[in-house]
């Protein structure tokens, strides 16, 4: 009976317990935009306080340059730090610790233009210098360029405004032209400070896709560190996506680039290099035949084929549009209809990723089935294990839903083309091709 007495008047002090009520933010500590509180405050010309991010993002959007609250101009220079509010909510923060509110960071001061051209200047001046602490120096600078533009996105696009691409672009080729032990580990942290500058202007993309600064890029993107080597792929998939195929051209760089590339795709170093790597072949190998043909010579193709059994949308998509250009060539067309699992993963593709990744699949599957002066007997056994793991129905179907015009001509040609082996299609009902004349 005592133990239960005293469970009865513990469960009474509980119930009787004051309920903790939900802490309230001050208003003046809300910017008037997200209504959160306020990290790092500034204050416009017409008096208003506003969150740095919020305001910043504001003003980035397109709208009128104006403030949000009086519809006054307001222009992203005249934003000042309003220390004063932010010690407060700082201090209001320590104040509330206990009730698990975390005391804000104090902000750090953004880059100004001014500081940002003095760093360009050294990088420039110092890459250019052949004196003996040239590389040391501009090795300093690149890393204080590339420290600040981590710091914030404010301060990556001041340095962006100011060309740093061009110029950290200029400054690798310049120490890719010196050479020498001392530029080589430079190379690098250049590489690493310009990625953070994508994507690059095309005045940047034509000095890195010089022949010296692409030697570099290869050279790292095969026996660098590992994040050397990523950064080398992001540069070289910037270069060749933003000059086109202009970089194929130079004598033996296409092929050299080629095989840094599938080197990367086969023995992958991190997703976002293999990705990266998928999408600089994928542009090369569009952009001119032979590049195509080298591609397939290294052996990729079965390893894309196998890649897309389990990928993601965003591999799946990059494998199928570097594999549909690989196809354009006649070696790639062979080794694909060499490996047993290209057509079934092609057909299964075709509504399984996205609407990209169908057009992608359909026009891989329309290069195999075309004898375009190749071997007659190996594109019939393709269309043949194409009707057996259905894709005639696929085809009809994504007729039905709809498609863009080019994709529409293929599947309608791929649709002919099937129709003639009907009779080897055991899996295919006949009444599939009911009515085929009708895309005529």
């Amino acid at each position: 009976m005592a133990l239960l007495a005293r469970r009865a008047r513990r469960a009474a002090t509980k119930a009787a317990a004051p309920v903790a009520v939900e802490l309230s933010i001050p208003a003046h500590f809300r910017c008037p935009i997200s209504l959160d509180l306020m990290r790092d405050p500034v204050t416009a010309p017409t008096g208003i306080t506003y969150d740095r991010e919020s305001i910043e993002a504001w003003l980035d959007t397109g709208r009128a340059a104006v403030c949000p609250v009086t519809h006054a101009p307001l222009r992203r220079d005249d934003l000042v730090p309003n220390h004063a509010i932010r010690r407060v909510i700082q201090d209001w923060c320590v104040a509330n610790r206990s009730r698990g509110v975390e005391r804000i960071p104090t902000p750090k001061i953004p880059v100004t233009l001014v500081q940002a051209s003095e760093l360009l200047f050294e990088v420039a001046e110092s890459a250019r210098a052949r004196d003996g602490g040239a590389a040391a120096r501009c090795a300093a600078a690149v890393a204080r360029v590339r420290a600040l533009a981590r710091e914030s996105e404010r301060n990556r696009r001041c340095f962006a405004s100011i060309g740093t691409g061009r110029v950290l672009a200029a400054a690798l080729e310049s120490l890719a032209v010196g050479g020498g032990e001392p530029a080589g580990g430079v190379l690098e942290d250049i590489l690493a400070a310009l990625v953070r500058m994508a994507p690059l202007d095309e005045e940047a993309a034509r000095i890195l896709g010089s022949p010296h600064s692409l030697g570099s890029l290869v050279a790292i993107a095969e026996n660098g560190s590992l994040a050397g080597r990523l950064n080398a792929v992001m540069a070289i998939k910037e270069v060749v996506s933003t000059c086109g195929g202009a970089c194929t051209n130079l004598d033996g760089k296409a092929d050299e680039i080629v095989d840094a590339l599938v080197k990367i795709i086969k023995a992958p170093i991190c997703p976002q290099a293999t990705k990266a790597a998928m999408v600089a072949a994928y542009h090369l190998a569009r952009s001119d035949e032979r590049v195509a043909s080298r591609v397939a010579e290294t052996g990729l193709v079965p390893v894309l084929v196998e890649s897309l059994v389990d990928a993601d949308k965003s591999v799946a998509e990059k494998a199928l549009a570097l594999l549909d250009a690989v196809l354009a060539s006649e070696e790639g067309r062979e080794s694909a209809r060499m490996h047993a699992l290209t057509v079934p993963i092609l057909v299964k593709k075709m509504f399984r990723v996205s609407d990209m990744a169908t057009e992608l699949a359909v026009s891989a599957m329309w290069r195999l089935g075309k004898n375009a002066g190749g071997d007659e007997g190996a594109a019939t056994k393709c269309l043949v294990e194409a009707l057996r793991v259905g894709a005639f129905q696929k085809l009809l179907l994504l007729l039905q839903v709809g498609c863009r015009d080019a994709t529409k001509e293929k599947t309608t040609e791929l649709l002919r083309m099937l129709n003639k082996h009907k009779g080897a299609g055991e899996c295919v009902d006949a009444m599939d091709f009911r009515g085929l004349n009708k895309l005529s």
